[in-house]
């Protein structure tokens, strides 16, 4: 794997753009990347989705909804995201590995997880399911622990 590339999921970049557990983590460690970081467009979608369950709930408000849209979008039109399209590749590898049942690995994380080794990058993730996944696949991950003791 290629050590200066690395692919961030939706568990590691939400945090970014919101108050979380793992905020302080995931920022630092973006502070020590080069642009970019590799997303899926899956991130997009997923994305959109977490900040529209965060309005549902009444945990943020429109207008926030709209700045967090907003700066993702301009982030990522500045060069710090590049996205890498799901393609039917991905589909079958992550359909292979679930079929496998060697991980605990949801569908959306296996389409994560295999766009990721696609690109031949470093998996980073807040979720401790799909980092293990990840390293039991032999895929190069790391975990940003949401533990406030690590």
């Amino acid at each position: 794997m290629n050590g200066d590339k690395v692919y961030l999921d939706t568990s590691a970049l939400l945090p970014y753009y919101r108050e979380e557990p793992a905020s302080q983590k995931v920022q630092a460690f973006l502070d020590t990347m080069r642009p970019p970081v590799l997303l899926s467009d899956l991130t997009k979608v997923e994305v959109v989705s977490a900040i529209a369950r965060w309005v549902r709930l009444e945990e943020i408000t429109e207008p926030q909804a709209a700045l967090l849209e907003n700066t993702f979008a301009q982030d990522s039109g500045a060069g710090l995201f590049v996205f890498r399209p799901v393609t039917m590749t991905h589909y079958q590898q992550a359909e292979k590995w679930l079929s496998a049942r060697k991980t605990a690995l949801r569908t959306l994380d296996a389409l994560h997880v295999a766009c990721c080794c696609s690109q031949q990058a470093r998996l980073v993730t807040c979720d401790s399911i799909m980092y293990q996944a990840a390293i039991t696949l032999g895929i190069e991950s790391q975990l940003i622990s949401t533990d406030d003791a690590r």
